[in-house]
């Protein structure tokens, strides 16, 4: 027998079902092929009705595994990372290119919906470690136990007023990986009973749209960057009930902007890997930021040391701290953000904030290279300023800087090689650096 068709489609999934159906009410004789073998409902799909936690690579806690919280997916990285830890594997929202075995989690509606078993663990039990972000140089690995990532979290929403709330929910444009967005979305939402908004907006538009698709109340976890991009729409959000903000030193005037534009308190998160969150601070009220409950502070010849709380062990401070008692600070920046031209001492974020604060500048980094005995060390800028010239940059420069300090040279590009967080590797900065210097040689010959 010889039959013909208009159209075949192969498999009857949803996908082929529904083609089969276009095709026949259009006229078309179809013939639908499984693509494979007989599926029975339920028989053939062992996991419909399993819970997420109950999956394979899921509960990672209950079976003793640790989860590791790199700063970036770079495929080198990753690969020291497996060096280190052979057992190690991915768990990834959707398939990425990652040189790992990669576990995807289920798509939403393929699980039954049910309660979580209760997190308890044993405090003593680590549940990550961290890694620091390579701005300064090579990521550093630093365990976290359980009670006191969780002793941590409650001391964050104490402070913020996010204790015994409900229908509150946290957008986060920061990602998990990272000690602020694990601590301040992740960690928040399951010690607190919060919500946590499930994707990371990222753009604007992105960002808003995440917003006005909660109900209830909204948390906006974001960074300087993120949060400068947003100012720069000039287009309203849905309310905020707060917006929390970290990773590097927001400006008080866009602090103002936002909390005018907005109707939100704006508060920044200070803290360091290697101790996690150590304090917090509404930027309209001033430079003063006081620790969470608990975190104390004591300095020596050495430098601030923090410790108490959830910190388990007295920690050195990465960052130049004056202290106003134990529980309060001013924060001068980073150490190693500290720089000497001709006997003059200043620091690169101080630098990095007064560029910012530039009418038409986007983005921009300064970078101090590395000295050498045969050269004058000169301190290097890069700016995103589409609408400003190099000389435009230099004479609001020489308004708010020391003459030591303006950038020999200075350079105008596209973009910052920022990360996910908003912050600049030193690998990446050098790079720009080199590809910058390289470009101008070129138009100089």
């Amino acid at each position: 027998m010889t039959a013909s068709f208009d159209a075949i489609v192969i498999g009857s999934g949803i996908s082929g079902g529904w083609a089969a159906k276009e095709l026949c009410e259009k006229g078309l004789t179809t013939l639908v092929l499984e693509r494979g073998r007989s599926v029975q409902h339920i028989k053939d799909y062992p996991t419909m009705n399993t819970a997420p936690w109950e999956l394979p690579h899921r509960g990672a806690m209950s079976r003793q595994q640790i989860c590791l919280l790199p700063p970036a997916q770079a495929p080198h990285l990753l690969l020291s990372l497996a060096q280190r830890y052979p057992d190690l594997y991915a768990v990834c929202d959707e398939p990425v290119d990652v040189p790992l075995e990669c576990v995807t989690r289920p798509r939403s509606g393929t699980c039954r919906v049910g309660r979580a078993p209760e997190l308890a663990f044993p405090a003593s039990q680590i549940a990550a470690v961290a890694f620091t972000s390579g701005s300064t140089g090579e990521p550093s690995p630093h365990v976290k136990t359980w009670g006191h990532l969780m002793a941590g979290a409650a001391a964050e929403a104490q402070r913020f007023d996010l204790c015994g709330t409900e229908r509150i929910t946290l957008i986060g444009t920061v990602p998990a990986q990272h000690m602020y967005g694990f601590e301040s979305t992740v960690l928040m939402a399951l010690h607190n009973g919060l919500t946590l908004y499930a994707g990371r907006p990222f753009y604007p538009a992105d960002v808003r749209d995440a917003l006005a698709a909660q109900p209830g109340e909204r948390v906006l976890v974001t960074t300087p960057v993120h949060l400068r991009a947003l100012l720069a729409e000039q287009q309203t959000l849905p309310r905020l009930r707060l917006i929390v903000c970290a990773t590097a030193p927001l400006a008080p005037a866009m602090a103002t902007e936002a909390e005018a534009r907005y109707g939100a308190p704006v508060h920044e998160v200070y803290g360091f890997t290697e101790a996690g969150m150590v304090a917090t601070r509404r930027t309209t009220d001033g430079p003063t930021w006081h620790t969470l409950a608990g975190v104390e502070l004591r300095e020596d010849h050495a430098g601030v040391w923090v410790s108490g709380g959830h910190v388990p062990k007295p920690v050195l401070a990465t960052d130049m701290l004056e202290l106003q008692n134990a529980h309060a600070f001013i924060l001068h920046g980073r150490n190693a953000d500290l720089i000497n031209v001709a006997g003059k001492r200043t620091s690169l974020a101080y630098l990095n904030q007064q560029a910012c604060s530039i009418e038409g500048v986007r983005d921009a980094v300064f970078h101090m290279p590395e000295e050498r005995a045969d050269e004058v060390t000169r301190v290097t800028a890069f700016f995103v300023a589409p609408d400003l010239s190099r000389a435009q940059v230099l004479s609001a420069l020489r308004a708010r800087i020391d003459a030591a300090f303006l950038p020999r040279p200075l350079y105008l590009v596209e973009a910052l090689p920022r990360n996910a967080t908003g912050k600049i590797t030193r690998e990446a900065l050098l790079e720009l650096a080199q590809a910058c210097a390289s470009s101008k040689e070129r138009r100089d010959s």
